[in-house]
């Protein structure tokens, strides 16, 4: 193809071929845009073209589809929409039939010669020259080989996980007891927490007042020296360390050979507080209960551990929850700060396995509009994993009574740092709620453990 363009850019002649006189005259007009824009036409043809034969030379040297024209071909390498045609999958399909069937668990049980790594994997298969079909039986075992060790080593983590937080470390076992020796022995050891000086700021409300529930020294240490280490003004922190009777003695022991000054420290335990002492406590009486329903079905977490049907975050969700830092009193003793406390008005209740950064003193100006309750939402965040909770992360939602009273995606919060409005709380219903709920909880707790023992 050969074009020619007159010296006065008014006449283009395109000849087809070498040596043939057939042409064809174009005579532009006089205005300069219009010859321009035709000049640009054709040589952009021209390119287009070339484009073409060169992409339906190649796809013809492939030979991958020999049927498709040219125009289908340009389209088939532009893209998978244009011109209207689909990009076709070259993974044969009975690898996606044989991948897609259930899976059995005895299905590689018994088996020696499972691949254990992709790259045995791989050799295997060169070496035997399988087809399609051999090749996706193969995948298919070392895939469920795997996936099945990698639920027994979660579960297992998760057990480990389980028997570690229910067991006494030796040391700190070991702690408790030196530290009631101590208190047996060394005057030192007993002092009265707070001094009698300091008594009146017990319940002084221009004092920022926490509460800690801990039957763990150690703990309980490491969250008070952090949150007087951190305050602006320690000597207006007071802290109340609410522990049980076994503990009361190290627990004393322990802030009576280290204080914090010039922060108040004031160590209690439950049997000192008199309106826990008087009458039933709801509380109490369900915590009872739900001793008595354990104590009559055996295996525990080797019953749950040994059910191969659930997912292992259900199973490690179900070993959390027989943990006895669930069934303790301390864990429970939030819901009676209005009457452990009938003197103050805000209190900040911590959990013992936080470490505090920064004063917290600032919690006071914050303006809760009559709410109860504040704390940090764990729905939103970067971190995918803990800023995920919602309701449906702790509550069994196949109960009925569950799925009826409760939005699964509710945003649930954060339980180690609660503000509580105290003068809010008395005026509100929520402690006979809590009741409530505990003693339908009780008896959803005692569905659950049937079924285990059943299963």
């Amino acid at each position: 193809m050969q074009l020619h363009i007159s010296p006065s850019l008014r006449h283009v002649t395109v000849l087809p071929g070498k040596g043939v006189r057939e042409f064809i005259k174009v005579k532009v007009g006089s205005r300069k845009v219009s010859y321009r824009m035709l000049f640009y036409s054709l040589l952009f043809f021209t390119f287009l073209l070339r484009f073409v034969f060169v992409l339906s030379t190649i796809d013809s040297i492939d030979g991958d589809h020999p049927k498709c024209s040219t125009i289908g071909c340009l389209g088939k390498r532009i893209g998978p929409r244009i011109l209207g045609r689909r990009i076709e999958s070259n993974v044969p399909e009975v690898i996606y039939r044989i991948l897609e069937e259930p899976v059995s668990k005895d299905e590689v049980l018994g088996k020696t010669d499972v691949p254990q790594t992709l790259q045995e994997f791989m050799s295997e298969m060169k070496q035997s020259r399988s087809d399609a079909k051999a090749f996706a039986l193969r995948l298919r075992e070392m895939i469920v080989l795997l996936e099945q060790r990698t639920r027994t080593a979660k579960i297992q983590e998760y057990l480990y996980r389980h028997v570690a937080s229910s067991s006494i470390p030796k040391q700190l076992h070991c702690l408790a007891l030196k530290l009631a020796n101590e208190h047996s022995n060394n005057a030192a050891a007993r002092l009265q927490l707070p001094s009698a000086e300091l008594v009146p700021a017990l319940v002084d409300n221009s004092y920022f007042h926490f509460v800690l529930a801990s039957d763990n020294v150690l703990a309980a240490s490491v969250v008070a020296a952090s949150l007087v280490k951190n305050a602006l003004r320690p000597e207006k922190f007071v802290l109340h360390i609410i522990t049980d009777r076994k503990t009361y003695s190290p627990m004393q022991a322990w802030f009576s050979l280290h204080p914090l000054d010039p922060a108040i420290i004031e160590v209690k335990a439950l049997h000192q507080f008199d309106w826990l002492s008087k009458g039933k406590v709801p509380v109490l009486e369900a915590m009872e209960k739900d001793q008595r329903v354990r104590s009559q079905f055996r295996g525990g977490s080797s019953a749950i551990v040994a059910n191969n049907t659930e997912k292992p975050q259900v199973i490690a969700a179900k070993l959390q929850a027989l943990s006895p830092k669930y069934n303790s009193l301390m864990n429970h003793i939030r819901i009676h700060l209005p009457e452990l406390f009938p003197s103050l008005n805000k209190v900040v209740f911590l959990d013992d396995d936080i470490v505090i950064q920064t004063d917290l003193s600032p919690l006071w100006d914050i303006d809760m509009n009559g709410k109860v309750n504040g704390a940090v939402e764990t729905c939103r965040g970067e971190d995918s994993f803990v800023m995920s909770k919602r309701f449906k992360s702790y509550l069994n939602f196949t109960h009925p009574l569950i799925a009826k009273n409760f939005d699964p995606n509710e945003c649930a919060w954060a339980y180690g740092m609660n503000i509580f409005d105290l003068e809010a709380w008395r005026k509100t219903n929520i402690s006979l709620t809590y009741y409530h709920w505990l003693e339908e909880v009780i008896y959803i707790h005692i569905y659950t453990l049937i079924l285990v023992y059943i299963r």
